[in-house]
């Protein structure tokens, strides 16, 4: 039994937001508000100063697990989301091999009950990641897979699209695109504009999202499907993923803290720290994501948390991969970037990292309500920290050395403290 104390209560979906107490008993949480007494015995923690919000939620990492383990593992990822203030996360299928059976997926799942946070695992929408032939959806569905994702490589076949949107409309999971039509892309990672143009490198168009973004709108307004635009990047997407909301489509998109942060000038500074899919864009690309935020376009946070090796990210532009990690800077970029500079408010953030994120995926988590599960973060907004270290095994990051405000105090998952 855990008994949190004089925290400030924060539930975005009910809309809570007093200074009370929390009781947790085993798994579940068992009162909130005025707690007088517990049990002998029961662990006190004096929260006073600090907010109390359901666990956070990230439905876009990569654990590199199996296969890549010499980037992260699932066991290195679960502690960077626990660090974080991360009680549940989806991992994405581009292992090796790809997660496209329910065998693989099974393997995976197995290891994860291990994890002291909720770790899923996302199954492919093709086999073998090459976009020619569905996967056994219903097969996968059965063994308890709650969304399907190519993400790392775009669908091009619209026709497999649209059968894979009926699909998952009828089982009733998302199916989550990554946005990239390489026919704009000259090299990826960078933007293309000024920046690529300055160190005579090719560049993506921010075409090469939004012409992806469009055609799949349509089809989930034309399927009824659940679709998740993943990391988008644009502004023209926002755009488009508006529009096609307005018109009643089950459109969710993602934003990642490096797209609400940085531009494509962050390159010239941190090298192949900023190269990322899809790149960092312009300052209007930026401030058109905030404000998707704003209006509740974009409805997710989500890190795209993709770790790298060192001797990997040291390579040139041209041949580094993409990505960087985020499970550990997220939440302080959220309040940094987003709530100090009076974008969103806290409840907003909060909404954005907790309960969004659970209704895409039907999960019970993301609420601070009595009867839900024990899954908190306790964090002090106001404390400043400078990033240094990471429990994940890399550390490719352009926000290392930055000061942020939002320190984790605790995260707890099932009812257990697994951060301190």
């Amino acid at each position: 039994m855990i008994w949190i104390r004089n925290g400030r209560i924060m539930d975005p979906e009910s809309g809570l937001d007093q200074v009370g107490d929390v009781l947790l008993d085993g798994d579940q949480i068992v009162k909130i508000g005025k707690v007088d007494s517990a049990e002998d015995g029961c662990q006190v923690i004096d929260a006073k100063g600090w907010i109390v919000a359901p666990g956070l939620i990230d439905v876009h990492v990569h654990f590199r697990d199996p296969g890549f383990t010499y980037k992260e593992d699932l066991t290195t990822g679960a502690a960077a989301a626990a660090a974080g203030g991360f009680t549940t996360v989806v991992c994405m299928a581009n292992t090796k091999p790809v997660v496209d059976s329910v065998d693989i997926y099974q393997e995976i799942v197995d290891r994860c009950e291990q994890l002291p946070i909720k770790v899923l695992q996302a199954a492919a929408v093709s086999k073998g990641f090459k976009g020619e032939e569905l996967t056994d959806m219903d097969a996968l569905y059965q063994a308890g897979v709650k969304g399907f994702t190519d993400d790392g490589l775009p669908l091009m076949d619209e026709a497999l699209v649209r059968k894979a949107m009926e699909k998952v409309k009828e089982l009733g999971v998302p199916i989550s695109l990554h946005e990239e039509d390489p026919a704009y892309i000259k090299q990826p990672g960078v933007n293309q504009g000024k920046v690529s143009e300055k160190l005579n490198y090719g560049g993506a168009s921010y075409l090469a999202e939004a012409v992806m973004v469009k055609r799949d709108c349509q089809l989930a307004l034309e399927t009824g499907a659940s679709v998740d635009i993943q990391h988008i990047s644009s502004a023209q997407a926002v755009e488009y993923v508006k529009e096609a909301k307005e018109k009643g489509a089950h459109v969710t998109a993602e934003a990642s803290p490096h797209h609400f942060t940085l531009t494509e000038e962050a390159v010239l500074e941190y090298g192949t720290l900023a190269r990322m899919n899809p790149p960092l864009r312009t300052e209007e690309d930026r401030m058109r994501i905030i404000k998707g935020l704003q209006e509740g376009t974009i409805e997710v946070i989500a890190t795209d948390h993709a770790p790298h090796a060192k001797e990997e990210k040291e390579k040139s532009l041209a041949e580094a991969p993409s990505g960087i990690t985020g499970l550990e800077t997220s939440l302080g970029l959220g309040i940094t970037e987003l709530v100090d500079k009076g974008y969103l408010s806290m409840m907003e953030l909060l909404e954005k990292m907790t309960v969004n994120p659970a209704k895409l995926y039907h999960l019970p988590q993301g609420r601070l309500q009595e009867g839900r599960p024990a899954d908190l973060v306790i964090f002090d907004p106001e404390e400043e920290w400078t990033v240094k270290e990471y429990r994940s095994k890399a550390a490719n990051s352009p926000f290392t050395g930055w000061k942020l405000k939002g320190k984790v105090k605790y995260t707890i998952c099932d009812g257990k403290i697994v951060e301190r």
